[in-house]
């Protein structure tokens, strides 16, 4: 069965807002790559709207929606988290938060307008985001002797990688970025060259860019 390594998500932030009976909705959406993003972005975002009454949110990460979390933040237990989190569902969208900021107008809502409120808001936002095409990569260690960088470079270039660290001190460390999907035939193709030795880099911090400040 082929791998899929390809997910969608958004580019880069954008906002939305709904209003129903004096309550303002106010809906943040922008790609995140880990967990310390997530909690940076909430806090930054309760640090602007330290005024308002519920910051309510969802995200998912990776390719499969691995990791999610909801967060009705005080709201009725599923009446706010849940339909922001199904906007991330509907769109088929990871790698993604979405937090939307509630200022009371004095009438309660109920249970379903709270759903249609939250859901309206997220939805907003992600009606005004570009949503691109990510691929899942590898980083993969390469180690050899000077004698064969340039048999090496030709390997990196005739399959197409990423090289993201190329150090050469007594022996050349040269990192790239494979595809998922390509993984065992990138692995393959080196393991048959002798002196030069591949394998995956374990994760220390996560490397992938930080999105822009929304605010």
């Amino acid at each position: 069965m082929a791998v899929k390594d390809t997910y969608q998500t958004i580019r880069e932030s954008v906002t939305g807002s709904f209003r129903d009976r004096g309550s303002k909705f106010l809906g943040f959406a922008y790609p995140v790559t880990t967990e310390e993003q997530v909690r940076e972005c909430l806090a930054l975002l309760k640090k602007q709207y330290h005024d308002a009454h519920h910051h309510c949110y969802a995200w998912a990460l990776g390719s499969d929606r691995s990791l999610y979390r909801m967060n009705d933040d005080g709201e009725p237990s599923g009446s706010a988290g849940k339909p922001i989190y199904g906007q991330i569902l509907s769109k088929n969208l990871s790698d993604l938060l979405i937090v939307v900021v509630r200022y009371f107008g004095g009438t309660k809502l109920g249970i379903p307008g709270l759903i249609k409120a939250y859901r309206s808001a997220a939805m907003d936002a992600l009606d005004k985001a570009e949503v691109v095409t990510r691929t899942v990569t590898i980083p993969y260690r390469i180690r050899c002797g000077y004698h064969l960088l340039n048999e090496v470079m030709r390997m990196i270039k005739d399959n197409d990688l990423t090289v993201t660290e190329n150090r050469c001190e007594e022996d050349c460390l040269i990192t790239v970025l494979v595809r998922e999907s390509q993984a065992d035939e990138i692995v393959a193709k080196f393991n048959r060259l002798y002196g030069i030795s591949l394998s995956p880099v374990s994760p220390v911090s996560d490397a992938r860019s930080r999105p822009g400040n929304p605010f």
